[in-house]
């Protein structure tokens, strides 16, 4: 019975220490950490506007299909893509003998009516004096003055013939409309040229647009003359470039419900066709962010470490949103406004860590 009693009083004392030599080990472990320095930051909450990014394609400021209205096959071309031409620049030829011919016709045909005139004009002349002399009678003189008006509305007429024709023939050599590069050559020698066929693509040198694609919800955030800062995935080493919105398609695609905005900007050497981005202001929201040293990256997880209110350090996971422009960075979750994050700490550090400020 003694016995027994023994081994319960050495049970409960047991039960009593252990806990007690615990606390002892977590205040010795506490004591043994190294103390980090470091500066202090609160975490703010910013009321700001949520950009939106919306997508769009780059396009020349001006952009031709180049083609004639002569008929005929092409016997020689001058260009090759790539090629950069002045404005009036021969692009091609085109076989003129078809086009001459219809000016020789109109120019034959404006002969005489110029000999129908003059006889049309000698002979009204002379049925004025015959009727001075009631030689003739009003009719006689009336239609000698129909006929003579009639002649000159046939030389007019041919006169406008001969124009158009020249001006057709002149097209013989298709020419550059503007200081332009060449995108793409259409024909070969031999191929027949006809109205309205493509010969010759071509684009502006200078100035560039950007065509975006704005959804439905978004078009009322967009005015005539807006500024909006606008990136390209060619040229990433631009940065971030300012553009002006100069025009808004006011109809929207059925199919997709969006609406095209164009924005100049100041790029020329952007290749035509490739991918831009927009930025829209959006709705302000509140916004909670920290300076952007304060984080950093452990095993994929984004850390920080944060001085809780007896001094002692704790690490803590959070999610990171966009980069502010002030060399802050947005935090989505993880922190709250009333924390105090450690600018240059060394990396993860224990919980409990004492950190000491610096000033």
């Amino acid at each position: 019975m003694k016995r027994m009693m023994t081994l319960s009083v050495l049970v409960i004392a047991a039960g009593l220490l252990l806990p007690a030599c615990h606390e002892r080990e977590a205040q010795r472990a506490e004591a043994e950490l190294t103390p980090i320095q470091g500066h202090v930051a609160p975490v703010e909450q910013l009321t700001t506007s949520r950009d939106i990014e919306v997508y769009g394609i780059v396009q020349p400021a001006r952009q031709s299909f180049v083609s004639s209205r002569v008929i005929g096959p092409v016997i020689a071309v001058r260009v090759q893509a790539g090629d950069q031409v002045r404005k009036g620049a021969a692009l091609l030829e085109i076989q003129p003998q078809t086009i001459e011919g219809q000016v020789a016709q109109a120019e034959g045909a404006q002969a005489q009516a110029q000999a129908a005139l003059a006889l049309a004009e000698k002979n009204f002349k002379r049925f004025e004096r015959l009727h001075e002399q009631g030689a003739a009678s009003d009719l006689e003189l009336d239609m000698a003055r129909m006929q003579f008006e009639q002649a000159k509305g046939a030389v007019e007429q041919a006169k406008g013939a001969v124009q158009a024709a020249s001006s057709v023939a002149s097209e013989a050599v298709v020419r550059a409309p503007f200081a332009a590069r060449i995108i793409d050559k259409m024909v070969e020698i031999g191929d027949l040229a006809a109205p309205g066929r493509p010969l010759v693509r071509l684009e502006s040198l200078s100035g560039r647009k950007v065509w975006l694609t704005i959804r439905e919800s978004d078009i009322s955030r967009i005015s005539i003359g807006q500024e909006l800062k606008v990136r390209f995935d060619a040229k990433p080493e631009l940065g971030t470039v300012s553009g002006k919105v100069d025009e808004i398609v006011p109809a929207a695609d059925p199919a997709t419900h969006t609406f095209t905005v164009k924005v100049s900007v100041a790029v020329p050497e952007l290749p035509s066709g490739s991918a831009a981005r927009a930025l829209l202001p959006g709705d302000e929201v509140s916004r909670l962010s920290i300076p952007s040293e304060a984080v950093f990256s452990r095993g994929g997880l984004e850390l920080v470490v944060v001085r809780a209110e007896d001094g002692t350090a704790r690490t803590r996971a959070v999610t990171t949103g966009s980069p502010l422009e002030t060399g802050q960075i947005e935090i989505l979750s993880g922190l709250k406004a009333d924390d105090q994050v450690v600018i240059d700490a060394p990396g993860p550090v224990a919980d409990g860590t004492p950190v000491e400020v610096l000033s």
